[in-house]
């Protein structure tokens, strides 16, 4: 880790950490309380009112960052933009577009649930256009700034812009789109998505410097940081909730950073939770539709464990230590290898 990533870990965790102080109050002073859902486990009721839209806490902390890395530290400037290949830079602003984009859907979704009262925010069409369109854009940005290969295990690098490799295309669509969403289902209490994403991140940080991705590892270092001083606020017992602003926002970072260095496939190891989430979901859902009857106890996965006794503080540390065994697995025979 070099002092471009430290620099970068540190001003977001500062400035998530510090202005937590004025924003919580102030948002509590708006009235912007989560709404908790009436399907959800009776015990979050206590919750109710609690602040949310923090997520905004952390986008100012990495947006923050990354401006300060870039303008007013020479050092950060040069690694970030000087690099031989000016592609890389291309992705990772991409992939820091795409992170803002997804918070921007994210900030409609609460405003119209604690604005207008509205529970449920934006209708699930509304979110899903704007979603696509995002990550049409995002994808858009990658060709034209000339991505033209992905890496495959065991395979290497796959040319995507001719012949059958041109399915490459639609299915990243599909995966932005859904691992956005499914980041978005972690995000359930207190905690767990931040915890989880704080270790995706740091797993990024070391491959982005491993395969000579600066201002991927920068982007990911700042991602971090800020999630270290969003913890701060979001631990259990929660002061403030991410809200859909912060869990879209970091839905976009996790997928952004993956493309960022060219090896979009490696998000379904480090970011196994995930995918576990989102599954648990899609088979809860999809097997009640058929036999009316529920696989879990409640979906997402996370509440299961909670109806069957387990702490929110148990969750987290398992969750997150699922994710980090993950990363050191994907990270390990990198190194070696």
């Amino acid at each position: 880790m070099d002092i471009t990533t430290v620099i970068a870990a540190a001003v977001a965790f500062l400035v998530t950490f510090i202005f937590g102080y004025p924003l919580i109050p102030f948002l509590k002073k708006l009235h912007f309380g989560q709404t908790i859902r009436e399907d959800g486990p009776k015990w979050h009721e206590s919750k109710q009112g609690t602040p949310t839209m923090g997520g905004l806490l952390i986008i100012l902390g990495t947006v923050v960052s990354v401006i300060i890395c870039s303008l007013l530290t020479p050092i950060t400037k040069s690694a970030m933009f000087n690099t031989p290949n000016r592609t890389k830079t291309c992705e990772w602003l991409a992939a820091l577009g795409l992170s803002l984009g997804m918070g921007f859907i994210g900030f409609l979704d609460d405003y119209i649930k604690v604005v207008k009262k509205r529970n449920l925010g934006l209708t699930a069409r509304q979110k899903t256009f704007l979603q696509l369109l995002v990550s049409a854009a995002f994808l858009s940005t990658l060709a034209l700034c000339g991505m033209d290969k992905t890496w495959i295990p065991f395979v290497g690098m796959v040319d995507i812009n001719y012949g059958i490799g041109l399915i490459f295309w639609p299915i990243a669509l599909f995966f932005v789109y859904g691992f956005t969403n499914a980041v978005n289902l972690t995000d359930g209490i207190d905690g767990l998505a931040t915890s989880v994403t704080i270790i995706v991140s740091c797993a990024f940080l070391l491959l982005g410097g491993m395969f000579g991705y600066i201002g991927e590892s920068i982007y990911a270092s700042a991602i971090a940081g800020a999630l270290i001083g969003f913890i701060v606020w979001n631990a259990h017992p929660a002061k403030v909730f991410m809200g859909d602003t912060g869990s879209l926002f970091l839905g976009g970072a996790v997928v952004g950073m993956s493309f960022a260095i060219n090896r979009p496939i490696i998000l379904i190891f480090v970011g196994i939770i995930y995918l576990i989430e989102a599954f648990s979901v899609i088979i809860q859902v999809s097997h009640y539709k058929r036999t009316k009857k529920r696989i879990f106890k409640m979906a997402p996965l996370h509440h299961h464990f909670e109806m069957c006794g387990w702490s929110e503080e148990k969750i987290v540390f398992v969750f997150s230590l699922i994710t980090l065994i993950a990363s050191v697995a994907v990270i390990v025979p990198i190194i070696y290898l």
